[in-house]
């Protein structure tokens, strides 16, 4: 399997050098040269995550030297349980996949600890530096991930005043070789500055610099895999055998990989990409061209994105591929969503998760009875809890893990939204390593 660039002016890679890389040397963002595509009758519900990751993944890694490692990479990633829960009772129509069991309690916990694995095999005698911008939730998944290896060293990227508290307490926790720098700006800022970076070839093999963002295909892959494996759960429940899925969309890694997994062979129905009050995906939706914004803030922060990267890969997947809906929740539908949902029913949603569910109560009554619903459920309300706890009426439990966090000393960097600061950072960090 060889890998190329959405822009077309890089010669195919290997899987190592993709990862390697993160992003294109002509500044796209690596495809695989073919999708590769299974027999769904080989691919079973009830089989353990790891297992079946490792299964579905293993077209993307043959040939590559990380092939012999991928069962060893899967087993260290997926640790951890990723439920379909019915909020509503097993008589509605819609689960809930929970992917907030994680250390950090987010989604990207996933894709975090898988492209670690690989860079602890990838890396060689001298750590990469791993450049990543957040909106929120990347950062702290990223930082976790990477604390105490050897491997590589992160450099987290976060806007100042758009992340909630916890996310930044989170963000800033880890010491050790993880850097958490506060951009005066937002996170469209945050992720020019990275790509930026890895636009100068001088200061990128200086520090080794590699990404952690969706923009790179290792953080992708693990959602791939969760997403195949959770339509198989999902469609083995009972209906058509293709289950639906609304996906909270910001920087739109989470939606491309439901799309590729679903280009590969896995049960996937409709897809409804649910984006906050960052219209970018509906206008593209509404009029067929895209054009990026700048970013507002929302309850929804984590995706407070103007200028999704992903969608150059979207849009490489090609018509037929890429069939999706989009649905805009602003924050008042947030708020009714949450309140409403805790009161009828006891469920409680994260602000992001909130923006799923909505999305899924504006579904025309035929198209919502027709088949079984999954929509992500990606953060754990507690990380938002100085939002939801108000509309609910009561106090949310931290898991273990998270509730670890306010024991931890935090440190943070300062820089203005200019590649000198940053690069005179990068230095600094290196000299002190």
């Amino acid at each position: 399997m060889r890998f190329v660039s959405t822009r077309g002016d890089t010669a195919p890679v290997s899987l190592s050098q993709a990862l390697r890389l993160g992003v294109a040397p002509d500044g796209g963002l690596f495809m695989p040269e073919a999708i590769p595509l299974h027999e769904p009758s080989k691919f079973a519900a009830g089989r353990p995550l790891a297992a079946f990751a490792a299964d579905w993944l293993r077209p993307f890694f043959d040939g590559d030297p990380l092939a012999g490692e991928l069962d060893a990479i899967c087993a260290e990633a997926f640790t951890f349980p990723v439920p379909l829960v019915a909020p509503f009772g097993d008589d509605v129509g819609l689960r809930a996949l929970e992917l907030f069991h994680g250390p950090t309690g987010a989604f990207k916990d996933f894709g975090a600890r898988f492209l670690m694995a690989c860079f602890d095999r990838l890396a060689g005698e001298e750590p990469l530096t791993v450049l990543a911008a957040t909106s929120g939730d990347t950062g702290g998944a990223v930082g976790c991930a990477a604390v105490g290896r050897r491997s590589s060293r992160g450099v987290i990227l976060y806007p100042r005043g758009r992340v909630s508290p916890f996310q930044e307490r989170q963000l800033t926790c880890w010491g050790a070789n993880v850097t958490a720098v506060e951009v005066d700006g937002d996170f469209d800022d945050c992720q020019a500055l990275v790509k930026a970076a890895f636009a100068d070839p001088q200061l990128s093999a200086a520090h080794r610099l590699t990404s952690a963002n969706s923009i790179n295909l290792g953080r992708l892959l693990p959602q791939v895999a969760y997403c195949a494996h959770a339509a198989f759960e999902a469609a083995a429940l009972g209906g058509d055998g293709r289950p639906g899925f609304l996906i909270p969309s910001g920087n739109l890694g989470h939606g491309f990989a439901l799309l590729l997994a679903r280009a590969m062979g896995a049960p996937v129905g409709p897809v409804v990409l649910a984006t906050n009050a960052n219209r970018t995906l509906l206008d593209w939706h509404q009029s067929g061209r895209y054009a990026a914004r700048p970013s507002i803030a929302t309850l929804a922060n984590a995706m407070d994105v103007g200028a999704p990267s992903n969608f150059e890969r979207v849009a490489a997947l090609g018509d037929g591929a890429a069939e999706v809906t989009v649905e805009l929740v602003d924050d008042e539908a947030i708020r009714h969503r949450i309140a409403a949902d805790y009161r009828e029913n006891g469920y409680v949603w994260c602000p992001h998760s909130a923006i799923a569910a909505e999305a899924w109560r504006r579904l025309a009554a035929p198209a919502r009875d027709e088949r079984l619903w999954v929509a992500a459920a990606t953060a754990h309300p507690f990380k938002f809890a100085e939002i939801v706890e108000p509309l609910i009426g009561r106090e949310i439990e931290p898991s273990p893990a998270l509730a670890a966090i306010d024991d931890r000393p935090t440190a943070k960097q300062q820089i203005a939204a200019r590649m000198p600061e940053l690069a005179a950072l990068l230095d600094q960090q290196r000299v002190a390593a």
